[in-house]
């Protein structure tokens, strides 16, 4: 990554505050010549003024150094809106019901893309009592396994953790449920509608 913060995008959110570049250079405590050169593409802002920088501008650290400003649209909060985030690193799984800029170990994490369940990754879901005895047809070994399975309504989601050479299965109530996912470390998140 060769730029960490554009100055476009400083340009842009230092005008959406209708500040000059006097007075963001006053709360930074630094030149009005330096946010002009941060601006133009000449200089860039010391990694210390980060966090002032982001203050200032009234948006978070993520934002600034992704260059989106994050706004929720989704108020309502659908959860089969949601969307998965997946660490490569440690395996940590996120889920928003709303746009976000997720990191995790030090990188900007994408949203999953789901695919539909399919016979190499197969989400069967049998009905017990109150509850969904989900199974993945999936081989569960250290290189190669299901790392989560997720039951998903409109208003909450039920996630069960898995770990290699374990089972691919996981019990959830059935209050509501309308999907079911499944993450491979390999292929990815897949999905099915109950």
């Amino acid at each position: 990554m060769d730029r960490y913060v554009t100055g476009a995008v400083i340009r842009k959110l230092r005008e959406a505050k209708k500040m000059t570049q006097d007075e963001l250079a006053d709360k930074l405590y630094v030149s009005g010549k330096a946010v002009s050169k941060w601006e133009t593409g000449h200089g860039f802002p010391d990694i210390s003024l980060i966090e002032p920088l982001a203050a200032a501008l009234g948006i978070s650290v993520i934002e600034l150094l992704s260059g989106e400003e994050i706004t929720n649209r989704n108020r309502s909060s659908n959860m089969l809106r949601g969307r998965f985030y997946v660490c490569p690193v440690c395996g940590n799984a996120i889920h928003s019901v709303g746009e976000a800029v997720v990191s995790c170990c030090g990188i900007t994490l994408p949203p999953c893309e789901s695919e539909p369940s399919h016979a190499e990754h197969l989400i069967k879901a049998e009905s017990v009592e109150d509850e969904y005895y989900v199974t993945v047809e999936h081989p569960m070994t250290k290189e190669h396994y299901i790392s989560f399975i997720a039951a998903v309504s409109d208003n909450r989601i039920q996630l069960a953790k898995l770990y290699p050479e374990g089972n691919a299965e996981a019990r959830f109530k059935r209050d509501c449920v309308r999907k079911l996912y499944a993450f491979c470390n390999r292929h990815g998140l897949f999905e099915a509608r109950i």
